[in-house]
């Protein structure tokens, strides 16, 4: 659902999810609203045949399906405005980069309904910190307004001047919502390739900006108090209905002066009148942060016709100036896979076919004991290793993870978790990963019941707790922390009670149906049967030492990733929108691939060095790339971010922590399965007698 990567023929609607009626009661013809057709801005020389065709098709597939109807997800439906409609700005937390931590946009003394209702939100959005409310901020569809004040506040006291400052001194930002559109500034960037200017989009706007007035040398702290927001729509010329694609504010600091008395049902400014021709300027004297001093809100609405479709209302906040990052990104991973599938390609093709024709053709016993090599490690390869079930746990957590991040990324791909279904990413991460505890059960059991082992549910105990436990057991310190800054990111107790349930009401029980089922499925029989006396291991090189080796091993997985993974840092903590899962699958395509071979070429070596304990090693080969990706973020973090506070320090290493673990668990089972895969195959190639 990429909009830019489509083009259309001109006239031709698009409708999302098109079903037929028999699926439910009611009938509804195709909107022929053109709000719903594509903008063909990205038309081809040549492309007339393709065009036409595309045309025909559909309108053979329109005459075919005379009665369908249109479904949309839940909370990005487009909504159709009259003239002089109702519309509710809702004013959503204060976030800032230079301080992790979320606030409530009512945590400072901003004017305040009556009643302050709060909007109901998915899991993903509480645990982001979102806290969206209702505000004083009156509009109506196309209906321009100026200069209207919202509240006063006749004095400021000590609290609320400390509680302006430190959200000024640490650059918080101001969020609201409109038709789920966020508020955004406009910043104009200049394009290299064309040598343009672009208009690209900036978050919420800031509370407020620390200066020094003109002829003094004391900075101080003034309050953005007046906005300007103008509300671009579409317009339908046959209904005379509307729908809003974009919402923007511009920000000013006005000292407003009135006519004394102050009328509070009809305030008359004499610093924005319209009636006068007095307009907020960036010139007008700035409203100062100070113990005492009378501030007035107020606000100008101004709407703008616009050709925006509302399908591509989402453009301009997604605009990234730097693409060609990505695709250097891709081409410097597929050069390391590229790189590793052809010495993978040596030793499969040219190095193992030699060994096992030799092996295969060795007769007599003077012969096979002058064997040297993988051959000579048969009767201990298949030996259990130590620490069974803690592999197999972890085995267990990393299908868990791998399943949550294929089908999460399917649903990303499909347009389901765009960045306008707010939140919809995380609930899907945390809900994928509840239902996938089937597999991780299925698949710990199986490993662990190929080693012979006895006690099955201490290992499933172990599978179910050891990720989730761990992650929650972090979560939990940081998020008392938080409360204790009183932030909104703190997560309610309702909340935590609602994943405690996901965790030990659903995960819990369905890792033990999958383990139940995986233990009671017979053992894999070994290609080779496993002597009884373990045979002794010879004195290994320096570089096949297991340290240097995994940290070796690690080194190639996470090259082939840590470019995209800058974009998905910034993302997460300097609050951009991500949504090139295009991109992102690809490259968990190439980490797969690169876990995949890394781990066989290293494992290859191992067996060939007469070393068989190649279990853990397998695991940690490739999952020691989680060790790059802590140290990266720790170089992101002091290159990148300006946090100097110590709970939002804490907070992004505590967090960064249950990345790389999780990350850890998900490339050791790729490599742990590539090499048992491998190890299999190749010893049921040879005679063995």
């Amino acid at each position: 659902q990429d909009h830019k990567s489509h083009c259309l023929p001109q006239g031709v609607t698009w409708h999302r999810g098109l079903h037929c009626p028999s699926r439910g009661p009611t009938q509804a013809t195709l909107n022929p609203q053109p709000d719903f057709t594509v903008n063909a801005g990205c038309h081809m020389e040549g492309a007339n045949h393709y065009r036409t065709g595309m045309l025909a098709v559909l309108l053979a597939s329109l005459l075919a399906l005379p009665a369908c109807q249109a479904f949309y997800l839940p909370g990005v439906a487009p909504q159709d405005f009259k003239k002089k409609d109702v519309m509710f700005l809702k004013v959503n937390k204060l976030s800032s980069i230079k301080n992790q931590l979320p606030y409530e946009y009512y945590s400072l003394p901003y004017c305040r309904p009556e009643k302050v209702v709060q909007s109901a939100e998915n899991l993903g959005e509480v645990l982001r910190g979102d806290r969206i409310e209702n505000s004083l901020y009156q509009i109506q569809m196309r209906l321009d307004e100026q200069c209207k004040v919202l509240c006063r506040i006749e004095s400021l006291s000590s609290g609320q001047t400390k509680a302006f400052r430190t959200k000024i001194e640490d650059d918080y930002r101001v969020n609201m919502i409109l038709d789920n559109l966020p508020v955004a500034m406009v910043k104009m960037r200049k394009d290299e390739k064309a040598n343009t200017l672009v208009k690209t989009y900036e978050r919420g706007y800031p509370v407020g900006f620390k200066a020094s007035l003109e002829g003094q040398t004391e900075v101080k702290y003034f309050l953005h108090n007046h906005l300007r927001f103008t509300i671009l729509y579409h317009k339908d010329a046959q209904t005379d209905l509307a729908r809003i694609v974009g919402f923007e504010v511009e920000p000013f600091s006005v000292k407003h002066e009135y006519e004394a008395p102050w009328d509070k049902a009809s305030p008359i400014l004499s610093t924005c009148n319209p009636g006068r021709m007095v307009y907020v300027t960036h010139d007008t004297p700035p409203q100062p942060v100070q113990d005492g001093v009378e501030v007035v809100f107020s606000y100008d609405v101004k709407f703008v016709a616009s050709d925006i479709r509302w399908a591509s209302r989402w453009d301009t906040y997604l605009m990234m100036m730097d693409d060609q990052i990505h695709w250097f990104s891709i081409i410097n991973s597929v050069m390391i896979v590229l790189f590793l599938t052809g010495m993978v390609a040596v030793i499969m093709l040219r190095v193992l076919r030699r060994d096992i024709t030799n092996y295969n053709q060795l007769e007599s016993g003077e012969d096979a004991q002058e064997e040297t090599g993988w051959k000579l490690v048969h009767g201990d390869v298949f030996r259990a290793p130590a620490y069974a079930s803690l592999l197999a746990s972890f085995v267990g957590t990393g299908v868990q993870l791998f399943g949550m991040a294929m089908v999460t990324m399917i649903f990303a791909l499909l347009g389901f978790l765009s960045p306008a279904n707010r939140g919809g990413l995380m609930t899907a991460m945390l809900m994928m990963f509840v239902f996938m505890g089937l597999f991780a059960g299925y698949f710990s059991s199986r490993l662990y019941k190929s080693f012979r082992g006895e006690e099955w549910k201490k290992t499933t105990l172990r599978t179910a707790l050891l990720f989730p436990g761990i992650s929650f057991v972090v979560f939990f310190i940081l998020n008392m922390l938080i409360w204790g800054q009183k932030s909104s990111g703190a997560v309610p107790f309702g909340t935590l009670f609602a994943l405690c349930f996901l965790w030990f009401g659903i995960s819990v029980p369905l890792v033990f149906v999958g383990s139940y089922f995986g233990y009671k499925k017979p053992a894999p029989e070994d290609p080779v049967r496993t002597n009884k006396i373990p045979r002794q291991i010879p004195e290994q090189p320096w570089y096949m030492n297991p340290v240097f080796s995994c940290l070796v091993g690690g080194v190639l997985p996470f090259g082939a990733v840590f470019i995209e993974l800058f974009f998905i840092l910034t993302s997460m903590w300097l609050h951009q929108f991500y949504y090139l899962f295009g991109f992102l699958a690809l490259v968990f395509v190439i980490l797969i691939i690169t876990c995949t071979e890394i781990t066989i070429v290293l494992c290859y070596f191992q067996l060939c060095s007469e070393d068989y304990n190649w279990w853990w090693r397998a695991y940690f080969t490739s999952g020691t790339s989680a060790l790059y990706l802590f140290a990266y973020s720790g170089f992101y973090f002091y290159s990148k971010l300006d946090i100097t506070k110590t709970v939002p320090m804490l907070m992004y290493f505590g967090y960064m922590l249950m990345v790389s673990f999780g990350f850890f668990c998900l490339t050791g089972t790729m490599g742990f399965y590539a090499c048992y895969v491998f190890v299999r195959m190749i010893y049921s190639a040879v005679k063995i007698d």
